[in-house]
């Protein structure tokens, strides 16, 4: 019985990884990578320019 346990639990989080690996446009993925300083690669946070100073 255990071992159907960990055996579904396994197959399962088998599962979840294909999922995670996928590479499907979800929403707001290109509101985050517009989120990125160009220069520096950090996230804005806000509206302001980046603290890098660079952009």
């Amino acid at each position: 019985m255990l071992t159907k346990i960990v055996t579904f639990f396994l197959i399962f989080m088998i599962i979840l990884g294909m999922f995670g690996k996928l590479k499907v446009n979800f929403p707001g993925r290109a509101r985050l990578a517009s989120a990125k300083c160009p220069k520096c690669g950090r996230y804005r946070i806000g509206k302001g320019p980046c603290p890098c100073g660079k952009a």
